[in-house]
């Protein structure tokens, strides 16, 4: 899915939520050790900055190089590019090695992976017992009626241009993502745990939000402009105006588990 998200990588950068650092200090607290963690479709290290706070050491790999290309740099964290041609085995060793992992993370991405193959990788390289694996994602930003309206009227018109049946997960906030791991009480299959991320943004965040969608680009590549310049000032006249500053919220799910033994 690289291909999806080389052209706007640069607009990730700030147009994303950041994820509560509660969330990170849960999570560690679930795991026996703190030796390894591997941020998975890291992107420009969104996650693996604050998973670092808790580990000796993180490995964050992606398939795309024009994310990874963004990524903010640690001396604890090891951006990998990984390629789809990689093989299982080359990438076990790559992050580690069987029964080596801590903590594997994956924000808003695992909808985007081939499940069964991501799942073995995953399964060889958790420490067993200890290990923990949390996925995470986002869908619906609520900022106010009048702007919640225009955008759900945005959003209808971005429908075609998403691709299925990857996304659906999202619309269903993984409602009916496979997980096949043990519950650690942070969501589980079937039951995501709901979350809130607020974020202090201004419109032009919001609208920079807006275009790091793949829909947006797969839209412009067909010579389909989905934020025309009408729709923009429909939406800034509905946020307040250009100049205002509003905290939104990001409705979040999870779901957390580790290997049965």
């Amino acid at each position: 899915m690289a291909g999806l998200f080389d052209k706007q990588a640069d607009l990730y950068l700030d147009a994303r939520p950041n994820y509560p650092s509660e969330w990170f200090s849960k999570l560690a607290d679930l795991t026996e050790h703190h030796g390894l963690a591997w941020d998975a479709a890291t992107g420009n290290g969104q996650a693996a900055l604050a998973v670092v706070d808790h580990y000796e050491r993180v490995i964050a790999t992606d398939v795309s190089e024009s994310q990874l290309k963004f990524a903010t740099t640690h001396p604890k964290i090891d951006y990998r590019h990984t390629p789809s041609s990689m093989t299982d085995d080359e990438l076990v060793e790559l992050i580690g090695g069987e029964n080596s992992v801590d903590l594997i993370t994956v924000a808003q991405a695992v909808h985007w992976f081939d499940l069964p193959r991501f799942y073995a990788v995953a399964k060889r390289v958790l420490r067993k017992p200890g290990g923990i694996i949390a996925v995470w994602g986002y869908n619906d930003v609520v900022v106010s009626p009048e702007f919640d309206a225009a955008q759900y009227r945005f959003h209808a018109k971005t429908l075609p241009y998403w691709k299925y049946p990857n996304i659906q997960h999202v619309f269903d906030a993984y409602g009916a993502l496979p997980f096949p791991f043990e519950s650690v009480g942070m969501g589980s299959e079937g039951e995501p745990l709901k979350l809130e991320m607020p974020k202090t943004t201004s419109f032009e965040g919001i609208v920079r939000m807006f275009k790091s969608w793949s829909a947006i680009v797969t839209a412009r590549e067909k010579g389909v402009d989905l934020l025309p310049e009408s729709l923009v000032s429909e939406l800034e006249t509905a946020w307040g105006g250009a100049d205002v500053i509003r905290t939104v919220v990001y409705k979040a799910f999870m779901i957390a588990g580790k290997v049965s033994v």
